[in-house]
Protein backbone atom coordinates (compact mmCIF):
# COMPACT_ATOMS: atom_id res chain seq x y z
CA UNK A 1 0.00 0.00 0.00
CA UNK A 2 1.51 3.37 -1.09
CA UNK A 3 0.12 6.38 0.89
CA UNK A 4 0.72 10.29 -0.02
CA UNK A 5 -0.23 12.86 1.79
CA UNK A 6 -0.80 16.49 0.46
CA UNK A 7 -0.75 19.20 3.82
CA UNK A 8 -4.03 19.52 5.84
CA UNK A 9 -5.42 15.98 5.74
CA UNK A 10 -5.04 15.07 2.37
CA UNK A 11 -3.97 12.21 1.36
CA UNK A 12 -3.95 9.33 -1.43
CA UNK A 13 -3.98 5.74 -0.32
CA UNK A 14 -3.40 3.39 -3.06
CA UNK A 15 -3.62 -0.67 -3.50
CA UNK A 16 -3.77 -2.15 -6.99
CA UNK A 17 -5.81 -0.86 -8.97
CA UNK A 18 -7.03 1.14 -5.90
CA UNK A 19 -6.74 4.69 -5.61
CA UNK A 20 -8.58 6.54 -2.26
CA UNK A 21 -8.89 10.02 -2.22
CA UNK A 22 -9.34 11.51 1.60
CA UNK A 23 -10.40 15.44 1.94
CA UNK A 24 -9.70 16.50 -1.37
CA UNK A 25 -9.55 20.23 -0.31
CA UNK A 26 -7.47 23.49 -1.15
CA UNK A 27 -4.39 25.32 -0.05
CA UNK A 28 -5.48 29.06 1.21
CA UNK A 29 -1.28 30.43 1.20
CA UNK A 30 -1.19 33.56 -0.92
CA UNK A 31 2.08 31.77 -3.06
CA UNK A 32 -0.62 28.85 -3.38
CA UNK A 33 -3.87 28.56 -4.21
CA UNK A 34 -3.81 25.04 -6.02
CA UNK A 35 -5.93 21.66 -5.24
CA UNK A 36 -4.41 19.78 -2.49
CA UNK A 37 -4.31 16.62 -4.11
CA UNK A 38 -3.20 17.81 -7.78
CA UNK A 39 -5.16 17.82 -10.72
CA UNK A 40 -3.90 15.39 -12.70
CA UNK A 41 -4.37 12.45 -10.05
CA UNK A 42 -8.45 13.04 -10.41
CA UNK A 43 -9.15 10.80 -13.03
CA UNK A 44 -7.77 8.18 -11.53
CA UNK A 45 -9.31 8.14 -7.94
CA UNK A 46 -11.36 4.93 -7.30
CA UNK A 47 -13.01 6.33 -4.19
CA UNK A 48 -13.35 9.53 -2.41
CA UNK A 49 -13.58 10.50 1.66
CA UNK A 50 -14.99 13.62 3.08
CA UNK A 51 -14.63 13.76 6.93
CA UNK A 52 -16.11 17.37 6.93
CA UNK A 53 -17.11 20.72 5.48
CA UNK A 54 -14.11 22.75 6.02
CA UNK A 55 -12.76 24.19 2.40
CA UNK A 56 -9.29 22.84 3.42
CA UNK A 57 -11.20 19.33 3.32
CA UNK A 58 -13.64 19.72 1.35
CA UNK A 59 -13.19 22.32 -1.80
CA UNK A 60 -12.20 20.19 -4.44
CA UNK A 61 -14.40 17.01 -3.76
CA UNK A 62 -17.90 17.80 -6.32
CA UNK A 63 -14.88 18.59 -8.83
CA UNK A 64 -12.37 15.17 -8.24
CA UNK A 65 -16.09 13.43 -8.29
CA UNK A 66 -17.05 14.90 -11.28
CA UNK A 67 -13.05 14.24 -13.55
CA UNK A 68 -13.32 10.63 -11.47
CA UNK A 69 -16.90 9.23 -11.77
CA UNK A 70 -16.12 7.62 -8.11
CA UNK A 71 -18.14 7.54 -5.27
CA UNK A 72 -17.85 9.38 -2.61
CA UNK A 73 -18.20 8.50 1.01
CA UNK A 74 -18.96 11.24 3.77
CA UNK A 75 -20.90 11.76 7.38
CA UNK A 76 -24.73 12.45 7.60
CA UNK A 77 -23.78 15.51 9.37
CA UNK A 78 -22.88 16.82 6.03
CA UNK A 79 -26.05 16.40 4.30
CA UNK A 80 -29.40 17.28 4.15
CA UNK A 81 -32.64 15.56 2.07
CA UNK A 82 -34.79 18.45 0.52
CA UNK A 83 -37.83 17.23 -1.59
CA UNK A 84 -36.58 13.78 -1.24
CA UNK A 85 -33.15 14.31 -2.86
CA UNK A 86 -30.16 14.20 -0.46
CA UNK A 87 -27.78 17.37 -0.80
CA UNK A 88 -24.62 17.85 0.35
CA UNK A 89 -23.37 21.27 2.08
CA UNK A 90 -21.43 23.50 -1.20
CA UNK A 91 -17.85 22.74 -1.10
CA UNK A 92 -17.38 26.84 -2.22
CA UNK A 93 -20.61 27.81 -0.27
CA UNK A 94 -21.04 30.81 2.39
CA UNK A 95 -21.60 29.22 5.60
CA UNK A 96 -24.79 27.28 5.19
CA UNK A 97 -26.51 28.67 2.65
CA UNK A 98 -26.21 26.55 -0.39
CA UNK A 99 -26.48 22.97 -0.53
CA UNK A 100 -25.82 20.59 -3.86
CA UNK A 101 -26.45 17.29 -5.38
CA UNK A 102 -23.85 14.75 -5.87
CA UNK A 103 -23.56 11.54 -8.07
CA UNK A 104 -23.21 8.23 -6.05
CA UNK A 105 -23.24 9.81 -2.86
CA UNK A 106 -22.81 7.48 0.45
CA UNK A 107 -23.86 9.29 3.55
CA UNK A 108 -22.66 7.71 6.77
CA UNK A 109 -23.79 7.80 10.32
CA UNK A 110 -21.42 6.68 13.74
CA UNK A 111 -21.04 2.55 13.63
CA UNK A 112 -22.18 2.51 10.10
CA UNK A 113 -19.90 0.53 7.60
CA UNK A 114 -20.45 0.15 3.52
CA UNK A 115 -18.61 -1.70 1.27
CA UNK A 116 -17.86 -0.21 -2.36
CA UNK A 117 -15.94 -1.92 -5.46
CA UNK A 118 -13.52 -3.88 -2.81
CA UNK A 119 -13.04 -1.23 0.09
CA UNK A 120 -14.72 -1.09 3.31
CA UNK A 121 -15.67 2.34 4.76
CA UNK A 122 -16.08 2.02 8.55
CA UNK A 123 -17.94 5.16 10.38
CA UNK A 124 -15.39 5.79 14.10
CA UNK A 125 -17.01 9.17 16.45
CA UNK A 126 -14.63 12.58 15.55
CA UNK A 127 -15.44 15.89 17.21
CA UNK A 128 -14.07 19.10 15.57
CA UNK A 129 -12.77 21.48 18.19
CA UNK A 130 -13.06 25.60 17.90
CA UNK A 131 -10.38 26.83 15.44
CA UNK A 132 -8.61 29.83 16.13
CA UNK A 133 -6.40 31.70 14.38
CA UNK A 134 -3.99 34.90 15.03
CA UNK A 135 -4.42 37.46 12.43
CA UNK A 136 -3.25 40.99 12.40
CA UNK A 137 -2.86 40.93 15.89
CA UNK A 138 -6.83 39.74 16.22
CA UNK A 139 -7.64 36.11 17.51
CA UNK A 140 -10.35 34.73 15.34
CA UNK A 141 -12.37 31.96 16.71
CA UNK A 142 -14.91 30.10 15.33
CA UNK A 143 -16.92 27.24 17.07
CA UNK A 144 -18.80 24.18 15.83
CA UNK A 145 -22.10 24.10 16.49
CA UNK A 146 -25.82 24.20 15.34
CA UNK A 147 -26.33 26.49 12.29
CA UNK A 148 -22.23 26.96 12.42
CA UNK A 149 -20.57 26.01 9.14
CA UNK A 150 -16.76 24.98 11.09
CA UNK A 151 -16.07 20.98 11.42
CA UNK A 152 -19.64 20.55 9.53
CA UNK A 153 -20.29 16.76 9.51
CA UNK A 154 -17.15 15.49 11.36
CA UNK A 155 -16.70 12.11 11.22
CA UNK A 156 -13.99 9.85 11.19
CA UNK A 157 -13.29 6.63 8.56
CA UNK A 158 -11.53 3.04 9.18
CA UNK A 159 -10.26 1.65 5.52
CA UNK A 160 -9.77 -1.80 4.72
CA UNK A 161 -8.24 -2.16 1.28
CA UNK A 162 -7.26 -6.02 0.96
CA UNK A 163 -5.54 -7.27 4.17
CA UNK A 164 -4.92 -3.50 5.37
CA UNK A 165 -6.57 -0.60 7.45
CA UNK A 166 -5.89 2.77 7.39
CA UNK A 167 -7.57 4.97 9.75
CA UNK A 168 -8.31 8.97 9.44
CA UNK A 169 -9.45 10.68 12.70
CA UNK A 170 -10.38 14.46 10.43
CA UNK A 171 -9.87 16.89 12.57
CA UNK A 172 -10.64 15.47 15.93
CA UNK A 173 -10.35 15.60 19.56
CA UNK A 174 -9.40 12.92 21.58
CA UNK A 175 -12.30 10.73 22.52
CA UNK A 176 -12.40 7.62 23.98
CA UNK A 177 -13.91 5.73 21.45
CA UNK A 178 -11.21 4.37 19.56
CA UNK A 179 -9.75 2.02 21.77
CA UNK A 180 -8.36 -1.06 20.64
CA UNK A 181 -9.26 -0.59 17.12
CA UNK A 182 -6.04 -1.57 15.97
CA UNK A 183 -5.65 -0.33 12.41
CA UNK A 184 -2.10 -1.03 9.69
CA UNK A 185 -2.04 2.99 9.41
CA UNK A 186 -3.15 5.64 11.84
CA UNK A 187 -3.58 8.74 10.17
CA UNK A 188 -3.89 11.70 13.65
CA UNK A 189 -3.60 15.72 13.76
CA UNK A 190 -1.59 16.94 15.92
CA UNK A 191 -1.43 20.52 15.56
CA UNK A 192 -4.37 21.60 18.01
CA UNK A 193 -3.45 24.69 20.38
CA UNK A 194 -4.37 22.55 23.68
CA UNK A 195 -7.37 23.33 25.71
CA UNK A 196 -9.41 21.55 23.03
CA UNK A 197 -8.60 24.24 20.31
CA UNK A 198 -8.97 22.52 16.60
CA UNK A 199 -7.84 19.15 17.26
CA UNK A 200 -5.15 17.09 19.18
CA UNK A 201 -2.15 18.47 19.93
CA UNK A 202 1.06 16.04 20.11
CA UNK A 203 0.18 14.88 23.84
CA UNK A 204 -3.52 14.32 23.32
CA UNK A 205 -2.64 12.30 20.12
CA UNK A 206 -0.07 10.15 22.33
CA UNK A 207 -2.37 9.40 24.44
CA UNK A 208 -4.70 8.74 21.35
CA UNK A 209 -1.82 6.48 19.81
CA UNK A 210 -1.80 4.46 23.15
CA UNK A 211 -5.62 3.63 22.80
CA UNK A 212 -5.43 2.59 19.31
CA UNK A 213 -2.70 0.73 19.20
CA UNK A 214 -1.81 0.75 15.19
CA UNK A 215 1.24 -0.26 13.29
CA UNK A 216 1.70 2.73 11.50
CA UNK A 217 1.38 6.19 12.50
CA UNK A 218 1.26 9.64 10.12
CA UNK A 219 1.13 12.70 11.87
CA UNK A 220 -1.43 15.18 10.06
CA UNK A 221 -3.06 18.90 10.06
CA UNK A 222 -0.10 20.81 11.70
CA UNK A 223 2.74 23.63 10.26
CA UNK A 224 0.55 24.34 7.56
CA UNK A 225 0.10 27.64 5.31
CA UNK A 226 -2.52 30.10 5.57
CA UNK A 227 -3.15 33.04 3.69
CA UNK A 228 0.44 34.90 4.13
CA UNK A 229 1.29 32.60 7.24
CA UNK A 230 3.68 30.22 7.01
CA UNK A 231 2.58 28.10 9.72
CA UNK A 232 -0.54 27.43 11.56
CA UNK A 233 -1.68 24.68 13.62
CA UNK A 234 2.31 24.72 14.88
CA UNK A 235 3.58 21.45 16.64
CA UNK A 236 7.12 19.67 16.60
CA UNK A 237 6.43 17.08 14.80
CA UNK A 238 10.18 15.07 15.25
CA UNK A 239 9.30 15.26 18.95
CA UNK A 240 6.31 13.45 18.15
CA UNK A 241 7.78 11.37 15.69
CA UNK A 242 10.25 10.19 18.47
CA UNK A 243 7.63 9.56 21.52
CA UNK A 244 5.75 7.37 19.20
CA UNK A 245 8.59 5.28 18.25
CA UNK A 246 9.61 4.88 22.14
CA UNK A 247 5.59 3.30 22.30
CA UNK A 248 7.29 1.13 19.62
CA UNK A 249 5.25 2.00 16.86
CA UNK A 250 6.38 3.03 12.98
CA UNK A 251 6.22 7.16 12.78
CA UNK A 252 6.10 8.44 9.40
CA UNK A 253 6.39 12.35 9.16
CA UNK A 254 5.49 12.90 5.42
CA UNK A 255 5.89 16.41 3.86
CA UNK A 256 3.87 17.50 1.13
CA UNK A 257 3.93 15.32 -1.38
CA UNK A 258 5.83 12.76 0.51
CA UNK A 259 5.09 9.34 0.20
CA UNK A 260 5.42 5.38 2.11
CA UNK A 261 4.80 2.07 1.02
CA UNK A 262 3.58 0.18 4.01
Amino acid sequence: MRITHYRYNAFLVEEGGTKVAIDPGQNFYIFDFRSLIPEEEWPTITHIVITHGDPDHHWQSDRVAEASGAPVVCGVGLTKTENGQTLVIDPRGKELTSWVPFDNLHPLDVGDSITLEGVTFETVRAVHGPIEVSLLGFKIRKTPGPGERTGLGAIGFNLSIGDKTVLNLGDSLLLNDWDGLQPTVLMIPIGGLGQNTWTMDVDDALQAVEQIDPEVVIPTHYNVPFLWKKKIAVADDQDFKRRVEALGKKCCVLGAGDSVTV
